[in-house]
């Protein structure tokens, strides 16, 4: 079976606890994580393994790809591998999409924001995002050119940024509890933490974001990560 959407591709972010006391052998745990995520980083599809920063989790895998079907055995023949030390801890359902307020975009920028080909550098960070409801800051209620106008501004920051991060903005609405997902990968954490610091003065962020819980990890190879997890 395939399920791949009519425009765009499906994007998975999975994140796991590992329960030790659970693992009957370490080592075969490590190497059945490692191959799982290495047999599935083929193209068109991708996997990024990394290793959460703090303790919402012990780590993550962005996947993506054309067929929403093979994203979701990933999950299952992953999670069955590794057998029940692998505790899921969240996960965020999207896919790539354009930007309804960009024009006259290029064809090569199209088929990056639809089908991306990403980085691997050293740092990850995942948040959700809506645009806010409340009265007097209902996004929804402004009129398209207002939009269009405040979302130009919000890009402007962002391509000041352009070589030091790599932004990836996927829709969620309807699929996911927020609106959208908002990944970004750099080799400086202090890229990260400065274009997300410059955009929260932004109008678009200061007065129409509603930002959910920030994921930040560090990328590894998949024989590194469980190498990293102690499943060696």
């Amino acid at each position: 079976m395939t399920v791949e959407p009519s425009i765009g591709w499906g994007v998975v972010h999975l994140f796991y606890r590992l329960d030790r006391s659970r693992l009957d052998d370490a080592a075969l745990a490590g190497k059945a994580l490692a191959e799982v995520i290495g047999e599935f980083d083929e193209e068109p599809f991708q996997a990024i393994a990394f290793s959460v920063l703090g303790n919402r989790a012990d780590f993550g895998v962005m996947t993506l790809g054309p067929d929403l079907d093979r994203l979701d055995r990933f999950r299952h023949r992953l999670e069955s591998a590794v057998g029940p030390a692998l505790v899921p801890a969240g996960s965020y359902v999207s896919l790539t999409e354009l930007s309804e307020y960009s024009e006259n975009m290029s064809d090569e920028y199209k088929e990056h924001r639809l089908h991306p080909k990403l980085p691997r550098k050293s740092v990850i960070a995942f948040y959700p995002m809506s645009k806010t409801r409340t009265p007097g800051a209902n996004w929804f209620m402004l009129p398209f050119e207002e939009r269009k106008e405040l979302m130009g501004g919000h890009a402007r920051v962002g391509r000041k940024y352009a070589g030091r991060i790599l932004q990836l903005i996927t829709g969620s609405t309807g699929l996911d509890d927020y609106e959208w997902g908002v990944t970004l990968f750099a080799d400086d954490p202090v890229a990260i933490k400065e274009i997300v610091y410059e955009m929260r003065f932004d109008e678009v962020s200061a007065a129409y974001a509603d930002f959910g819980p920030f994921v930040v990890g560090l990328v590894l190879t998949p024989t590194e990560l469980a190498s990293r997890l102690g499943l060696a």
